[in-house]
């Protein structure tokens, strides 16, 4: 009986997974633009359900606080490829294609929009806006990924757990140390989680491969007007929904996309620096020299990292 209970569990999970993906799928290819990423920024709340685990378990502060400043790391091509992994999940390339499509979308959705450097007249009002989208967006991000971090530190970590292979095997295993709802909370993060990264990571690709092949792209086209790129975001969906049926460790899968990231950005933030600065290009919306040297010197440090990484021991 028991047997039959696993099996019968399983095809459960993959139909919902199933059901998921195609759910997801059928909403980028036939929801508008303009309508989907109202439901995108709003989903962006679910997040919150990492912070709100912390208020169900036991979190030292003091310490917290003090590893938070001062991490203890061994600095061995483990750590860095962790670091390089981090890194790639916040400085990633699929974003800078996400990101500067978007933002094509939404000049497009207004008819009376026109490029800056065609028109600078609205420069000052569109740059805060995007300045005030960036920052509280990298924030937002950023402060998410650290409530990740700790919630799984002070419940999975602390109790040795550190192999985890499934999202549902991480919620299932905070159960018992967290209790029911730190479970619940937790399982409807991953769940916001997936469906604001499944369409990304999808119209990412989709993004990058349109334009470099010349096809007409953008989620305000139907998909009869523009099939390469609708289909690309098919093939990856569906490319994402095959992984659970290999032999493959989905976290360790993601991981390791992470790694690549990290690894494929150093050169990309190279070649978008000398863009950003380059007047031919922007115009008179060339970047500010702190933003410059903040962008070296992380990619000094992305790039750092990325080679210990790959020197043993």
């Amino acid at each position: 009986m028991g047997e039959v209970a696993e099996l019968v569990t399983g095809l459960n999970r993959h139909l919902m997974t199933a059901f998921f993906v195609f759910g997801t799928l059928l909403l980028q290819v036939f929801v508008p633009y303009h309508r989907y990423v109202f439901f995108l920024k709003w989903l962006t709340l679910s997040l919150l359900a990492y912070a709100a685990v912390l208020f169900t378990v036991h979190v030292p502060w003091g310490q917290v606080a003090l590893r938070t400043v001062w991490p203890r790391l061994t600095l061995n091509s483990d750590t860095a490829a962790m670091v390089v992994a981090v890194f790639g999940t916040t400085i990633s390339p699929y974003l800078f294609f996400w990101q500067a499509s978007e933002e094509v979308e939404d000049m497009q959705a207004k008819p009376a929009a026109a490029p800056l450097v065609r028109d600078a007249r609205k420069a000052g009002t569109e740059l805060r806006r995007i300045r005030w989208d960036t920052w509280s967006g990298m924030f937002y991000s950023n402060i998410t990924a650290y409530f990740i971090i700790l919630a799984t530190a002070v419940t999975l970590n602390v109790a040795g757990i550190t192999d985890i292979n499934t999202a549902a095997q991480a919620a299932s295993a905070l159960r018992p140390l967290a209790g029911d709802f730190a479970y619940t909370l937790f399982a409807l993060g991953i769940l916001g989680v997936g469906l604001i990264g499944v369409p990304v990571l999808a119209g990412s690709a989709a993004y990058a491969l349109s334009e470099a092949m010349g096809w007409k792209w953008g989620l305000e086209r139907k998909a009869t007007d523009a099939r390469g790129f609708y289909g690309v975001i098919a093939v990856s969906v569906l490319a994402g929904l095959g992984i659970q049926y290999l032999p493959i460790s989905p976290m360790k899968a993601l991981f390791w996309s992470a790694v690549i990231n990290g690894v494929v950005a150093v050169p990309l933030m190279v070649v978008i620096i000398l863009l950003a600065t380059n007047k031919s290009v922007m115009g008179a919306f060339t970047v500010s020299r702190s933003l410059i040297i903040l962008g070296w010197i992380a990619t000094a440090v992305m790039g750092a990292a990325a080679i210990r990484m790959f020197i043993p021991g």
